[in-house]
């Protein structure tokens, strides 16, 4: 009979603490800044491509390409991590011809979910 009066005080305790109990909040991340910017037409052809974040991304798995319009990947296959934030990363590119160029990027966000995207921009004549 104790036993039993235990139990009924122990699970509804337990109960209310785990319900009231706060829980992390785990979100994919999301693409909320680039450069250059999605469908932006530039003047001048861009050294790197940048792309944000709106939470670090985690270190490893993460990819980011530049293919031109014929299909041809025109990054340095150098996809980096920003040091300082872990929001940021980044791929430099060579010379970029007039054309349309489209970002394609994979990262893993700290809730180990994979987000992948792509947008394009392009460069004048």
């Amino acid at each position: 009979m104790f036993e039993s009066t235990i139990r009924k005080i122990i699970k509804p305790a337990f109960l209310i603490a785990t319900l009231l109990s706060p829980l992390p909040a785990l979100a994919h991340a999301i693409l909320v800044k680039s450069q250059p910017t999605k469908d932006e037409t530039v003047s001048q052809a861009p050294k790197q491509v940048d792309l944000w974040f709106n939470d670090a991304v985690r270190g490893e798995y993460k990819a980011l390409a530049v293919i031109d319009s014929s299909g041809k990947r025109v990054d340095n296959h150098d996809v980096e991590q920003s040091l300082t934030d872990g929001s940021h990363i980044y791929a430099t590119v060579g010379n970029l011809a007039p054309g349309k160029y489209t970002v394609r990027y994979r990262v893993v966000s700290e809730d180990t979910h994979i987000v992948t995207g792509k947008f394009e921009f392009s460069v004048q004549p």
